[in-house]
């Protein structure tokens, strides 16, 4: 009786110890998360109105808009700010792609409110409200820029497990160019971008190409990103499961400023062993800036960076001459559509 007492103890013990393993592992990041279908995307382009790979691709799709659309998913391309891309110009009156924050997009209309001001109220009005159920779940925002960034990802929510898995999925798709991702998530440093009103914020970042200037293989990599983008979301929407995944991103750590004189006026301009070298590593004693005497200003830090946007033509005016980045990692839950039954819309 006491040998039998013991192995029901022990049974039990085994039962009870079993139990508790499925219960650790139904908590692990391994379970499946379900998340919401996405149904409503919009592309946004010339949100900078002489960045024209976005504005050629959005005009297009408005007339021909077969390839970016998915069964059962509302694709609408947008161009955002209609009135600078027929200048050709970055704005009218100020940065489209800063003006996202509460205070301008709650700002009363006058006769003199900016015009990028009154746009983005009216951006948020269709695609938003930002932050509300009712804002569409997905915005892909083109973008060019005169540095040598290659077709770049930005990512703005650390968190953001379905647009972590869409990013590893665009970065495979693209393999072996590369496909760097930068996260511009930062305690003091808030963008308020134009694409912030959805739920999930895409940057697509494509460089170098010059101001008002549309390049053919800058276009087609940007395009590229875009489809291996909708790609995923019919996919995701369609049922299959996304393993846990981890991504490498280029953190924002700072923006960089030119050297100034006491007037305010740049001193120094980017060294030429810098110029170009985006996402290569930057350590202690690397040259920074060139002054016109033939001064070298070097980089000073303990630890080894990974500059970006260097010498980006319309961050001048912002004061800066490059982000300085460092490398982590990312990683992202198991995810599956919430509903699997799905029908064409």
């Amino acid at each position: 009786f006491f040998f039998e007492t013991k192995v029901l103890r022990l049974h039990y013990f085994l039962f009870c110890f079993q139990q508790f393993l499925e219960l650790l592992k139904s908590m692990t990041s391994s379970s499946v998360v379900d998340k919401p279908p996405v149904r409503r995307v919009a592309i946004f382009g010339g949100t900078h109105g002489n960045e024209l790979s976005g504005v050629f691709l959005v005009k297009h799709w408005q007339e021909n808009g077969a390839e970016i659309q998915r069964t059962g998913v509302e694709v609408k391309p947008f161009l955002t700010n209609p009135r600078a891309a027929k200048k050709c110009t970055r704005y009218i009156d100020c940065d489209l792609n800063r003006v996202f924050d509460p205070d301008n997009l709650g700002r009363t209309v006058v006769e003199d409110i900016p015009y990028e001001v009154r746009r983005a109220q009216e951006i948020n009005h269709i695609f938003g409200p930002k932050g509300s159920d009712d804002a569409y779940d997905l915005i892909f925002d083109l973008h060019n820029t005169t540095s040598n960034m290659g077709g770049t990802l930005i990512l703005e929510n650390s968190r953001d497990d379905f647009t972590i898995h869409m990013f590893h999925y665009i970065k495979n798709a693209l393999a072996p160019e590369r496909c760097p991702v930068l996260l511009i998530e930062h305690p003091s440093l808030k963008y308020a971008t134009t694409r912030s009103v959805a739920k999930h914020p895409v940057g697509v970042e494509v460089g170098p190409q010059p101001q008002g200037v549309v390049r053919a293989d800058i276009l087609d990599k940007m395009r590229e990103i875009v489809k291996h983008g909708l790609d995923f979301v019919q996919l995701f929407n369609e049922g299959r499961e996304f393993p846990p995944c981890t991504i490498e991103v280029f953190k924002i750590m700072e923006n960089v400023d030119y050297p100034r004189n006491k007037n305010d006026e740049v001193i120094a301009i980017i060294h030429p062993k810098l110029q170009d070298q985006d996402w290569q590593p930057l350590n202690n004693g690397d040259p920074l800036f060139l002054t016109l005497d033939g001064e070298v200003i070097a980089y000073k830090g303990d630890c080894t960076v990974y500059p970006t946007f260097i010498n980006e033509a319309a961050y001048y005016e912002k004061k800066q001459a490059f982000v300085k980045t460092v490398k982590v990692n990312l990683t992202a839950k198991h995810i599956r559509s919430s509903v699997l039954d799905q029908n064409t819309s």
